[in-house]
């Protein structure tokens, strides 16, 4: 959860910063990157609350 919060924060910067540069070289590739952070932090958060749901309703074996 902590590395998708990082990434939360990360990704809409980087698209800021890619959209407020479009004139340069390496506006694709950053955009890109950005772009990819984003999902990342969608799948980590998806993971992260699975994780602790699996936790708090486990099925005692017993």
């Amino acid at each position: 959860m902590g590395l998708s919060l990082i990434c939360m924060f990360l990704g809409p910067t980087l698209i800021y910063i890619a959209f407020s540069n479009q004139e340069k070289a390496l506006y694709i590739p950053l955009l890109i990157l950005s772009l990819l952070i984003c999902g990342l932090a969608v799948y980590l958060a998806f993971i992260g609350l699975r994780t602790i749901m699996d936790s708090m309703f486990q099925q005692s074996s017993s």
